[in-house]
């Protein structure tokens, strides 16, 4: 099955430059990453989030308008700037400094435009300051529909208290091995830690990504599969692929394919990420032998 070419998945969260050492800018943020990649495979994203009145900002609705993704939800802020994050890369591992007080911190729930969303997407970034976090609230309130939160765990953004509601209100998360040690404590095996994690708040399924060793998913009725690359990897950088990842979960969810299929093409489609520069392509040829592989046709 194809997801309905009118799904239209609703991306909250923040987009933002990352600036490597080498002095050059990459458009980025998992929730604009999500919303750029579901846009290629034919869906209708609807990006929520807030760029400054600044040549970043601008640059981005830019983007979003070439790459044909909506800029309904894309808010205006004269007071705080673009977000920005510096990427440093060690042993093929990213380290992030994320800039306090930017314009995706300030979304504003009185701007959302009027939508009927099939599926929410967020990330744990977003709701570190009280009035982006009270925006996604209420658009979880005004929508009965699935939640998919991205665990995204950035020092010091985060707090136990915030992320409690949040996990609580999901029916999927994804999140890594040292995020999952975080919130589920103890020397219990990674499988198992997910299992009371997917327990304690009472999610359908949690998907745990293991880097070159693949991923994870364990579901309620207490199935768990295991996918891994098929063949080695020349990384070039690892920025993006979990938000990779996340793409092809949603379109799968939406699509309502097997979980061991979600998770297969998932991990192809990562562990293509992970070969070029950066967190998305600006060429549509990139996706087409996905596009062509899972049938999806050209929604």
């Amino acid at each position: 099955m194809t997801p309905d070419n009118q799904a239209c998945p609703l991306i909250f969260g923040e987009v933002l430059f990352d600036q490597f050492e080498d002095g050059s800018s990459v458009l980025g943020g998992a929730p604009f990453n999500v919303a750029w990649h579901l846009q290629a495979f034919g869906l209708q994203p609807l990006l929520v989030s807030r760029v400054g009145d600044d040549s970043y900002g601008r640059c981005i609705r830019g983007e979003m308008q070439q790459w044909g993704i909506s800029t309904a939800g894309l808010q205006m802020d004269s007071a705080y700037p673009t977000g920005v994050v510096s990427v440093t890369i060690n042993n093929d591992e990213p380290s992030f400094d994320i800039l306090a007080d930017r314009a995706y911190d300030h979304i504003s729930a009185s701007a959302l435009p009027p939508v009927e969303p099939s599926l929410i997407y967020h990330g744990s970034l977003v709701v570190r300051n009280h009035e982006s976090a009270t925006a996604l609230a209420t658009v979880k309130q005004r929508f009965d529909v699935p939640v998919f939160m991205d665990v995204n765990l950035r020092p010091p953004w985060w707090q136990h208290k915030s992320l409690i509601p949040l996990l609580q209100d999901a029916n999927w998360a994804k999140l890594n091995n040292h995020e999952l040690d975080i919130l589920i404590e103890g020397k219990a095996e990674p499988l198992d830690k997910a299992h009371e994690l997917l327990q304690r708040y009472d999610m359908e399924m949690v998907i745990l990504t293991l880097g070159a060793e693949g991923a994870t998913a364990v579901s309620a009725n207490g199935n768990h599969l295991r996918v891994a690359p098929t063949q080695s990897l020349n990384i070039v950088d690892t920025v993006g692929a979990g938000d990779a990842f996340s793409s092809v979960c949603i379109l799968g969810i939406l699509a309502e394919w097997p979980v061991n299929t979600i998770l297969e093409r998932a991990q192809a489609f990562a562990s293509a990420i992970v070969q070029i520069r950066g967190a998305t392509i600006t060429n549509k040829d990139f996706y087409q032998p996905f596009i062509n592989n899972w049938q999806l046709g050209r929604l």
